[in-house]
């Protein structure tokens, strides 16, 4: 499994708004420093926006900035919020979708993983990330 190129950019745009310390951000100085296409950006950033994750506003003093505090906001919510829920296999989401039903060895250990990753990605938050950045450097 591998999280797409959109998710990853708006996994970045939220780290570059974790670290802007609740500033208001020009997306064009987003997409420079983490090297997002703009217009790809554009897409991105309505769509977190729609999600409730950030609020964006227009004009000369316009731009970006997170709906909620860094640590309220998970690296689980930016993911789905662009790529829609995870799934590792069909028969996570679907019993039914599997031809083995209950007798599938694999449905248990695809579940389990699922529900580690799940697990992880929500409890890991923004604020937590981006001190962890600013330590490293």
């Amino acid at each position: 499994m591998q999280i797409t190129r959109q998710a990853d950019y708006a996994v970045r745009a939220v780290l570059h708004l974790a670290n802007s310390g609740g500033q208001r951000t020009a997306t064009s100085m987003i997409a420079e420093e983490q090297r997002i296409p703009p217009s790809f950006l554009a897409k991105i950033i309505s769509q977190l926006s729609i999600a409730g994750l950030l609020h964006t506003s227009r004009g000369a003093r316009g731009g970006v900035t997170l709906a909620r505090e860094p640590k309220d906001v998970t690296l689980l919510e930016v993911i789905e919020a662009i790529d829609g829920p995870i799934q590792l296999n069909e028969c996570v989401g679907d019993a039914a979708a599997c031809s083995f039903d209950e007798n599938c060895p694999l449905r248990p250990v695809w579940c389990e993983a699922q529900e580690e990753l799940v697990n992880r990605l929500r409890s890991t938050n923004f604020a937590d990330m981006a001190a962890k950045g600013r330590a490293s450097t």
